[in-house]
């Protein structure tokens, strides 16, 4: 009953799966639709026009190839027809949905087109590769300079290697997973490693998957060279037209612009090019241009207005142009003839320049010096000489700003970087770079660059000795002063920024590199693990993956779930157990339990599966674990026959559930599983995970790129996404070429279909393809057939060893023959080898050689007989057969043979301790460790210890000697805790099996320090000692503040007195929010409410995360002034400060509000009091000893009597009483000015 439960559910979920609503499913089917009856009509036209064989035979021209004019008339139709469809999908469907789905008319033209779809794609970019000789040697030396330059000399990589890679990537379009594994001999420097070279060949040793990282550097390098050369091409052609369209300049120098073509065909970096370029442009300016033709923004710099009033003219007098000077620099040319000096002073000379712009001598010698300074810094040969030197010998230095010095503590990840001193550039080796610059960035660091004064001295001293006069006269002398501040201004002010600028993209360059290649390895080690494999080793190779019982944690809304996977992958049974975790509250509880492990037992005993997967999400999955094993333990002892089928020790594994949860919530997901719960779909993918990692990864790899949310690196978001996504197809490509595709399986369950675009010579544009192609024909017998299905020749010379063909899928149950070589790695080119090696070992142990099927009885007996291989001596054997340069192909095929698509990748591990305390925890090394400060809550209180539970769910003990220094004086720890106090303490230890966590809350032990992190050599803490007594030496402010992270418009980190003066130029009203001299739970508001009167609203902090000090240094969640309660700081402004100031305003402009102090007022009131003897005289006034309230002042017969007024964003307070109208207000005095008890 439950087999064909699990039946009709399968074939339940078929059925839904194709009546789904789903938008991308309905697209996928109108193409089929479309295409099929395309494809039928094709056939049907086949069919009537087919002939048998000897008909064919003598049959004339027209017979047999058609009449000429009904095939031009036939391709016309199908033309017409093709572009039909095309207009039917762009009607019915969005232009981002035919991208995603790679059905565009572009991607049809990379679809058709026999070339690597990863290539094309590639040269969109770069261009054309070039195929001639001489561009492939000139590349390969600039590859070659590159490695060694990287990473030295002891680099071991053969240039011609280089040579010949080059040329199957160019010429033959040949991708670096066949070169890897078919063209080893032609490349042999740039394996890692071969182990299939040397004498120590051994057939029983297992090969590894290798990433084969110096193809993809050169592969990089590749890149890189033809983007340079595209560009220098780019520039080449337009410095020529340029130059011919401006031949009209009279300044024009031939000989300059030559210089500059010169420089370009030279340069070799990007660096070098932005030089040229740049020089090109400083003396070639963009001009005004004649009417009707493009005309370019253009920015007056200072030296083209010098340029403009002939100062350039006078520039070059001062001596040697900055092009001499580069050139004695670089040692290019040396000039033996000696500097001329002018017969005038600087001053004299620069009379004959002036104009009305530069009216003074002094202001033209100021530009002559500009001109000649940005000339120098200009110059190609001048910059590559100082950036040697700068780049060899700059330093970088690190320090908190004030905020930093707050926020960093000895457990941010800014602390490794928090006081670096004088660091090399040279010496940045990591991604140590990526954080200073993120923590400076976030105003946390102030990071210098400098270059060592000798290095500095050295740049002056060698430009001076080539840029001053040797001559020793009044004139050489006056000179030489101009041409030192010259090059004073040309080092300090224009090269010294360049390189600092060039540093720091230097730094970030190398900086990402390397973390890209961290997280391709993170990346490689989850890829490259191989799936888990049963214990019994009896069963067929198709049921080699085991049957999955994958369960995902539910808090009850979604509920715990089970789901059985067979050994497919596909989903068979869903199971909800909601109470199978529960504790025991009441005997309903208990029932429920119950009934839950009943229905369990039941399910596993049903399915038999060889594997339980849980996902391993939080201490809940611990307990889970538990009753799992708790219920298959009751089947063995209840019933003693699931002994026989290996129940008994079904294995209960934790496994990530990272992956699933990106799968749980990406499109594919809902395209292959449209109709279940996202629970489920997390259980699917966790248990496809375990079946097949590579698979399962690379479902993620879909247009949606889904995978660039897995976390796989604390710093992965210093990436960008296509960088990225660049390595993740790096690693894919590597891996499942190396695994391989066994593409029957495949045609009959769709998501093994996944890792085909990173197949060899395909993409996904051109898998996509070849899928559709296979699942309309079921299964495949033969790797030829390829061709077949839309698979080009370079294609198919690509992919076609990568593609396993073997009796699985709907091929299971066909007896049409399968090549046993179609299931190997051997590439269908070396099949020759293979038969005639298979033959040699078959004769020479049986004797039989004239049998018909000889051959294919000789591959299956070295198949069946792997032992006869290694009865060859492999060196004479090749020597017989004069192949000795074969000898990497001959072992490989010899491997392949002997066991065909043996798994090379590592074998499946169970989570270590750490991990799995980790992954249960949800915490990481980063934010969890010994001495990390916590903040636990209290939760039970005994004499001697407290349970806590910590924010991330962990339980955690404090003992009554850790609780304070005076610990032992402690009688009871329950009279210094309660229940539900919040604790910040330090941990002391993790217990990780127990998942425990033991804390301490000494002040002896909160005030240490602890820096776990590796401490690097230029790290300087002293540093921040010697500021600490300069801020001593330094007159101390009245009251200092612990600044707060906060992002307001009105919130600043400035003192009180910094406030007052900010708001001192400011209108009456304005208001600001600071930091409070009374901790970290508040904060200040300071209203402007009259000249030099100022006004504090204390806003206290509620709900505030106390896990670290960052988390204090953050704005609470409620925000409370007085009785009033906000949100935020919005809130705050809208309901409390914008309608108090409206009130403000109000009185202010009242028609009895007076100007001055209490002493003036009074006066001022006497006189009207005088004027008007009977009259009660009063008026309102600022009080400036009680700042935020006004006084009312009033004479009833001869002395002045004052009572304050409360300002309140309500209105007004006064005896009392809220009066939301001045009117009201001066009416209820009046009335009651005779009350007593008020004055």
């Amino acid at each position: 009953m439950n087999q064909s439960r699990a039946d009709q559910s399968s074939s339940s979920i078929g059925r839904r799966r194709f009546r789904s609503t789903n938008p991308s499913q309905h697209f996928t089917l109108t193409i089929e639709r479309i295409r099929g009856a395309n494809e039928s009509e094709r056939k049907i036209n086949k069919f009537k026009q087919g002939t048998d064989s000897n008909a064919l035979r003598y049959a004339n021209a027209n017979d047999i190839f058609g009449d000429p004019e009904e095939l031009l008339k036939l391709r016309r139709k199908d033309l017409a027809y093709n572009e039909k469809i095309e207009r039917k999908l762009e009607d019915e469907f969005e232009p981002i949905v035919l991208s995603e789905k790679y059905m565009t008319q572009k991607d049809d033209e990379i679809r058709k087109l026999d070339v690597p779809e990863r290539m094309q794609i590639f040269e969109e970019v770069t261009g054309n590769a070039p195929v001639d000789d001489i561009s492939i040697e000139e590349e390969s030396n600039w590859i070659y300079a590159r490695l060694v330059q990287e990473h030295g000399p002891s680099f071991l990589v053969n240039k011609d290697d280089i040579v010949r890679f080059l040329e199957m990537s160019h010429v033959q379009k040949l991708e670096i997973p066949f070169i890897a594994m078919y063209r080893k001999e032609q490349c042999r420097s740039l394996l890692d490693s071969s182990d299939d070279d040397g004498s120590d060949f051994n057939l029983l040793k297992k090969l590894e998957t290798k990433w084969n990282k110096v193809f993809w550097m050169i592969q990089d390098l590749d890149r890189k060279w033809l983007l340079l050369r595209k560009r220098k091409t780019a520039l080449f052609g337009y410095f020529t037209k340029r130059f011919e369209e401006e031949t009209c300049r009279s300044d024009l120098n031939k000989s300059l612009f030559e210089s500059v073509m010169k420089s370009l065909k030279a340069a070799e970096t990007e660096r070098e090019v932005d030089d040229v370029d740049s020089k090109f442009n400083l003396h070639f300016p963009h001009c005004e241009i004649d009417e009707g033709q493009y005309k370019r923004p253009n920015r007056k710099s200072h030296y083209s207005i010098c340029s403009k009033f002939g100062i350039r003219e006078f520039a070059n007098k001062f001596g040697y142009s900055a092009e001499q000077l580069g050139f004695a620099l670089s040692l290019e040319k040396v000039f033996v003839d000696e500097l001329e000096d002018a017969k005038k002073t600087p001053e004299e000379m620069a009379l004959y320049y002036k104009c009305a712009m530069f009216e003074d001598p002094q202001v033209v010698l100021k530009g002559a010096r500009h001109v000649a300074a940005v000339e120098i810094s200009c110059e190609p040969l001048i910059k590559k000489y100082v950036r040697g030197i700068y780049m060899e010998n700059a330093v970088v230095s690190t320090s908190p700003t004030p905020d930093g010095d707050v926020v960093i503590d000895s457990f941010h990840r800014f602390s490794a970087v928090k006081w670096l001193r004088e660091k090399p550039l040279r010496k940045f080796e990591g991604t140590q770079w990526l954080l200073i610059q993120k923590a400076e960035e976030e105003k946390l660091l102030q990071v210098t660059f400098k270059l060592p004064e000798n290095q500095m001295n050295r740049i002056i001293s060698e430009c001076s000795e080539h840029y001053l006069s040797v001559g020793v006269s009044k004139y050489a002398q006056l000179w030489n002063e101009q041409r030192k501040l010259i090059l004073e201004d040309a080092v300090h002010g224009f090269l010294l920024p360049s390189m600092e600028k060039e540093a720091r993209s230097l730094l970030t360059s190398r900086a990402k590199t390397r973390l890209l290649s961290e997280y391709g390895q993170v990346l490689w080690k989850k890829v490259s693990s191989g799936p888990y494999r049963r214990n019994n080793n009896n069963t067929s190779d198709e049921e080699a993956a085991p049957r999955v019982l994958a369960c995902c944690w539910g808090p009850g809304n979604p509920e715990t779930t089970f789901v059985m996977l067979d050994s497919s992958g596909e989903l068979v049974d869903v199971l909800y157990a909601e109470s199978i975790a529960l504790r025991f509250r009441d005997v309903n509880d208990q029932k429920r339990k119950k009934k839950d492990q009943d229905r369990l037992r039941k399910f596993i005993r049903d399915h038999q599966p060889n594997l339980v997967a849980l996902a391993a999400a939080n201490l809940s999955c611990v307990r889970l674990k538990d009753e799992i094993y708790e219920v298959i333990f009751q089947m063995v002892e209840e019933l003693p026959s699931v002994v026989e089928a290996g129940i008994y020790d079904l294995p209960v594994v934790y496994a990530d559930e990272s992956l699933p949860r990106l799968y749980e919530n990406s499109r594919i997901s809902r395209e292959q599983l449209p109709q279940q719960a996202g629970i489920v779909k997390r259980a699917v993918a966790l248990g496809r995970y375990l079946q097949n990692p590579l698979a399962m990864i690379s479902t993620l790899c879909g247009p949606g790129k889904d995978i660039l949310s897995w976390k796989l690196h604390s710093l992965q978001d210093f990436l960008d996404p296509d960088e990225k996504y660049e390595m993740v197809e790096q690693v894919m490509v590597d891996l499942t070429n190396q695994v391989g595709i066994d593409i029957n399986l495949a045609a009959s369950h769709e998501w093994l279909f996944a890792p085909l675009q990173f197949v060899s010579g395909l993409g996904p544009r051109k898998a996509a393809s070849l899928q559709r192609s296979l699942v309309r024909s079921g299964s495949i017998f033969v790797r030829k057939e390829l061709i077949n299905h839309g698979i080009g020749k370079k294609l198919f010379v690509n992919a076609a060893g990568f593609l396993r063909i073997r009796r699985s899928g709907l091929a299971c149950s066909s007896s049409q023959f399968i090549d046993l070589l179609d299931d190997t790695r051997i590439h269908p080119e070396s099949y020759g080898l293979a038969q005639e090696l298979a033959k040699d070992v078959y004769t020479h142990d049986t004797v039989r050689d004239d049998e018909d099927d000889a051959i294919e009885m000789a591959i299956e007996y070295v198949r069946d007989e792997p032992a006869s291989l290694r009865k060859i001596v492999l060196d004479e054997y090749l020597r017989s057969k004069n192949q000795e340069n074969k000898k990497e192909t001959y072992s490989f095929i010899m491997r392949e043979l002997s066991c065909g698509f043996q798994d090379w990748r590592s074998l499946f591990k169970e989570v270590d301790p750490d991990e799995e305390f980790y992954m249960i925890s949800g915490e990481t090394k980063e934010t969890i460790g010994e001495g990390r400060i916590v903040q636990a809550t209290v939760k039970k209180v005994s004499s001697g210890k407290a349970k806590c539970v910590l924010d991330c769910g962990l339980p955690g003990i404090l003992l009554k000697e850790d609780y304070s220094d005076d610990g032992r004086d402690i009688v009871d720890l329950s009279n210094k805790l309660c229940e539900g106090y919040i604790v910040t303490c330090k941990v002391k230890s993790i217990l990780k099996q127990r998942y425990h966590v033991l804390l301490v809350c000494k002040e002896s032990e909160m005030r240490k320090n602890r820096n776990l992190r590796d401490v690097d050599d230029y790290y300087h803490e002293e540093e921040r000692k010697n500021v600490l007594i300069e801020k001593e030496k330094a007159p101390k402010e009245k009251k200092q503040f612990k600044s707060r992270m906060i992002v307001h418009p009105r919130f600043q980190n400035i003192t009180a007195e910094q406030a007052t003066e900010y708001l001192s130029y400011k209108n009456i009203g304005e208001s600001i929010v600071r930091p409070s001299s009374r901790g970290l739970n508040h904060l200040t508001l300071m209203i402007k409410i009259f000249d030099n009167v100022y006004a504090n609203k204390e806003i206290i902090e509620g709900e505030k995360e106390n896990k670290d000090i960052v988390s204090l240094q953050r704005i609470g969640k409620t925000l409370k002034i007085g009785i009033e309660t906000f949100e935020d700081l919005d809130e705050v402004m809208d309901r409390y400060v914008d309608p108090l100031v409206t009130h403000l305003m109000t009185m202010l402009n009242y028609r009895k509000f007076r100007t001055g102090t209490k002493s003036e007022i009074d006066d001022l009131l006497r006189v009207e009091k005088g004027v008007n003897p009977k009259m009660v005289v009063y008026s309102f006034g600022v009080s400036h000893e009680h700042p935020g309230s006004f006084i009312l002042s009033y004479i009833r017969s001869a002395n002045p009597h004052h009572e304050y007024i409360g300002l309140y964003p309500k209105g007004f307070k006064f005896r009392k009483r809220m009066f939301g109208d001045l009117d009201k207000l001066a009416a209820y005095f009046k009335r009651h000015v005779d009350d007593q008890g008020h004055y």
